[in-house]
């Protein structure tokens, strides 16, 4: 089948897990062109062949918060200058170029519009539709139901239609809506492949927003060694000051760091949240201010007992967590682990009913 694939650009979580999925597309013999915006597009270039730039949305941070007058003007701004251009020159070339029968969307709007357009089978594969197409309870929600029905609202926008949303999801949560499968994380192999150890006596930290630049400061105060990736870039070998230690980004490195970490000091990204739980690793979670995506996932965390959750990290939360951490390895005991299986038979089967007419 010909399979138009559509991926955001925004964060490189869903760069990453659209790997695992081209990767399977691929290997059940699907030709799969890739439409792609923003940092994604370089991470699956190297990766894939027919890989398209488009443009997509733009999220203005500021101080670990989402800029949502300034993120509007982005929006306008792409709207008046790349959507035309996508719908209406990009993605029409590839309808005469490829001729997809099918579109799957990672939160990717052009593609999702030009299924739409073109009368073709549409499946979602995303973490986000769980903030519509399910039931939360109140303790997830209360104080911040606006940015709720509003998150909501830019869902539908961002996605207004598919055949089947198939939503990858850390804890479990009603469906109120048809046409919907929850999975697991969708997990690259090399988490797959690592085992998990408990020797290990660091705090893996990973944070890239220049609002925590005093965070090293602060985990000096502790009796902890902290493996800290993404505050220091550029980085060529590590760099160590007291308990602390600078990585450089390498993959490898990352993976067996996090392996074998008493606790994972991040952002509220589901990607890492799901590889981390997986690896049955407490989490201290630090949501972006103003994106309801990141805060619903870190109260989630604090809500099973996986960990906690603060927008500010302070050496209160800080010291808390650490406290916990048994305690939170505890009840990641009866975390849900699983592979990529679940995901797979589920878009195999409605790439199945596409293929059928459906």
């Amino acid at each position: 089948m010909k399979i138009l694939y559509g991926v955001v650009g925004e964060g490189m979580g869903h760069a990453i897990r659209s790997t695992v999925v081209i990767q399977h597309l691929l290997a059940q013999g699907h030709e799969v062109h890739i439409a792609v915006s923003g940092r994604a597009y370089d991470y699956l270039k190297a990766r894939f062949e027919g890989v398209q730039r488009i443009w997509g949305l733009t999220m203005v941070m500021d101080d670990n918060a989402l800029q949502k007058r300034k993120t509007a003007l982005e929006v306008l701004k792409g709207a008046v200058t790349g959507v035309p251009e996508n719908i209406f020159k990009n993605l029409i070339e590839i309808l005469e170029d490829f001729k997809p029968e099918c579109v799957v969307t990672d939160f990717e709007t052009g593609t999702a519009l030009f299924g739409v357009s073109q009368h073709l089978p549409i499946i979602s594969v995303d973490n986000m539709q769980i903030i519509r197409r399910c039931w939360h309870p109140p303790e997830i929600l209360r104080g911040r139901t606006a940015d709720w029905r509003l998150a909501k609202s830019v869902i539908k926008a961002k996605i207004p239609h598919a055949d089947h949303y198939i939503i990858t999801t850390f804890f479990d949560a009603p469906i109120k809506r048809r046409n919907t499968t929850l999975v697991s994380p969708i997990l690259r192999e090399s988490i797959l492949q690592a085992t998990p150890r408990d020797d290990g006596e660091h705090i893996l930290v990973y944070q890239t927003s220049e609002s925590f630049k005093e965070l090293p400061e602060l985990l000096k105060g502790f009796d902890a060694p902290f493996r800290i990736y993404g505050l220091r870039r550029n980085l060529t070998a590590p760099v160590v000051e007291g308990n602390l230690t600078f990585c450089p980004f390498s993959e490898d490195g990352f993976i067996a760091d996090l392996a074998s970490c008493r606790g994972v000091i991040a952002s509220a990204g589901f990607t890492l949240i799901g590889e981390a739980l997986h690896l049955g690793r407490p989490y201290l979670a630090t949501p972006v201010r103003g994106q309801f995506e990141q805060v619903m996932n870190a109260r989630y965390i604090e809500h099973l007992g996986y960990g906690l959750q603060d927008e500010d990290l302070d050496e209160f939360s800080i010291g808390a967590f650490i406290q916990g951490l048994d305690t939170f390895r505890e009840h990641l005991r009866a975390y849900p682990r699983a592979d990529n299986s679940a995901l797979f038979a589920a878009l195999d089967e409605q790439l199945d009913r596409a293929a059928a007419g459906l």
